[in-house]
């Protein structure tokens, strides 16, 4: 009788484990406040779309979904702690497009981008837009390729810094075009602005957030944006591939991860909320209007995502002859 007992309380043990971490506590889930890590500064893309999803996640979860900002080193700083979170659905993160560069660009990141994740759901896309100083006498992204080859030392392209997305975009438009180029490093949008607008570079591919006030005042013209399908932001400017530029493809994306780890059923129950928040108007509207085209879709959806984009961005990288550091 003590030995069944013993076994019976034996057996007990991994089934109530089992009930803990499976479908009954996913049914639970959130039971406690939860953090959303941002590994960029307040007031960007990704930070705006973890606070409006982040708030509706608080109302339909009946738990607050706190936005934590871990920005430096690329992004790498905030994406490492993500990473390293316990795997139990209180932690998850937002990534942006340098979460499929900086493999290539970073020799010790400490976190790798398939393996150390669980991918919930493909958020946004953010076109990037070819914004050109205005006096320039072209008009479209033809004209412009034909300025660059035969102007060569006048063709100056702002760029973000090292690894940024839009460094990463200049670099497949040489691939793609065989425009000569002479890249200048700034520290983001806000400091390249002034010298595209005065002259002093000819071309910056933005992002459609940063550079739509820009050429909707005239002080830059926008003549291509980089993603398959126009920019609901700028739907006048053609695509990049429309303009003849095929194979172009470089926008920015991203999407939410969990720890490497985080039990299927809270995956999917986060897949499934987040997938109802991007298809509510109010949130579509402000988004949209921010130069963000929501997304969606299934973990494995956005998995492939991952995929494809490390592999597209290892080939540029690769064919730029760009070191890792």
């Amino acid at each position: 009788m003590r030995f069944t007992t013993l076994l019976n309380a034996t057996l007990a043990v991994p089934a109530a484990l089992l009930i803990g971490t499976g479908p009954a506590a996913a049914q639970n889930y959130p039971a406690r406040p939860v953090t959303i890590i941002v590994p960029a500064p307040a007031g960007g893309g990704i930070d705006l779309i973890a606070r409006v999803v982040g708030e509706k996640l608080s109302v339909r979860l009946g738990q607050p979904f706190i936005v934590e900002n871990r920005p430096g080193a690329s992004n790498n700083l905030g994406t490492a702690v993500l990473a390293n979170a316990k795997p139990d659905g209180y932690t998850i993160g937002i990534v942006g497009g340098s979460h499929n560069i900086n493999k290539y660009l970073f020799k010790n990141l400490g976190w790798d981008p398939e393996k150390s994740f669980e991918p919930i759901v493909y958020t946004h896309e953010i076109p990037l837009v070819f914004a050109i100083y205005p006096k320039l006498p072209v008009k479209t992204l033809p004209e412009l390729v034909g300025w660059m080859k035969s102007h060569p030392d006048e063709a100056k392209v702002a760029t973000s810094g090292r690894g940024s997305a839009q460094e990463m975009a200049a670099e497949m438009f040489r691939m793609v075009s065989g425009a000569p180029m002479m890249l200048v490093p700034y520290k983001g949008s806000s400091a390249a602005h002034p010298d595209l607008i005065a002259g002093r570079t000819a071309l910056y591919i933005d992002t459609v957030s940063a550079i739509k006030e820009q050429a909707a005042s005239g002080n830059v013209r926008a003549v291509a944006v980089s993603s398959k399908t126009r920019s609901k932001a700028l739907p006048q400017v053609p695509t990049a591939q429309e303009q003849g530029l095929n194979g172009y493809d470089a926008n920015t994306n991203g999407g939410f991860l969990a720890p490497a780890g985080t039990p299927k059923e809270v995956v999917v129950k986060l897949n499934t909320e987040i997938n109802a928040i991007l298809k509510q108007p109010e949130v579509r509207a402000k988004l949209e209007a921010a130069g963000i085209e929501i997304q969606g879709g299934t973990p494995q959806q956005y998995a492939a995502l991952i995929k494809s984009d490390l592999a597209k961005w290892g080939k540029v990288v690769k064919e730029a002859g760009i070191q890792a550091d």
